[in-house]
């Protein structure tokens, strides 16, 4: 897959701008819908979606960046940016698994409640409202809680620490502290 140039242009920073809002704001959704079910319920799928999309740009990030690397003058900054480029992709795998368990999870427990007040609808529903009466306990829900906010964190800080060397990479030296002349 060759995502280096759009238009013309090296790919990276337009999927970097993408992969830097999307993941925060996944993992604040996620974040979210554990702790408020009636959050995961109102999003829906629209929170698997964001966590597929937000791996989908972490990958093209990726491959848009050893596109890059290979066509930048080698540097320590661009390579130490480069090894931690990759690192990413596993915090954006974790999101995605996590928003899809928690889509679950949001769907499982209004089912469980359906089938406690006696409004089920076949014998087949006994059985599963046994995995959602287990997907509504309080101690799975702070376990999803605890990793979601581990791997939220985690992904948000990784983010941080991949930007600001990407900077670094990118504008180390490469510019003065003073105005020049040329404005005036």
């Amino acid at each position: 897959m060759d995502v280096g140039l759009i238009n013309g242009l090296p790919g990276h920073p337009l999927f970097v701008h993408g992969a830097v809002v999307l993941i925060p704001l996944t993992a604040l959704a996620l974040v979210v819908c554990v702790l408020w079910s009636s959050a995961a319920r109102r999003l829906s799928w629209v929170l698997p979606v964001m966590g597929l999309v937000t791996l989908v740009l972490v990958v093209l990030t990726t491959e848009s960046g050893e596109w890059l690397e290979d066509r930048v003058r080698e540097s320590a900054l661009v390579e130490e940016h480069a090894e931690m480029g990759s690192s990413l992709t596993p915090w954006a795998i974790a999101l995605f698994v996590l928003t899809v368990a928690v889509w679950l999870l949001g769907r499982a427990g209004p089912r469980w409640e359906r089938n406690r007040r006696g409004e089920a609808g076949s014998p087949a529903e006994g059985r599963a409202s046994a995995v959602a009466r287990l997907a509504s306990s309080l101690v799975v829900r702070v376990v999803a809680l605890v990793i979601a906010l581990v791997v939220a964190v985690g992904a948000a800080i990784q983010v941080y620490r991949i930007g600001d060397s990407g900077a670094k990479a990118a504008w180390q030296g490469r510019f003065s502290t003073s105005r020049s002349g040329a404005g005036r």
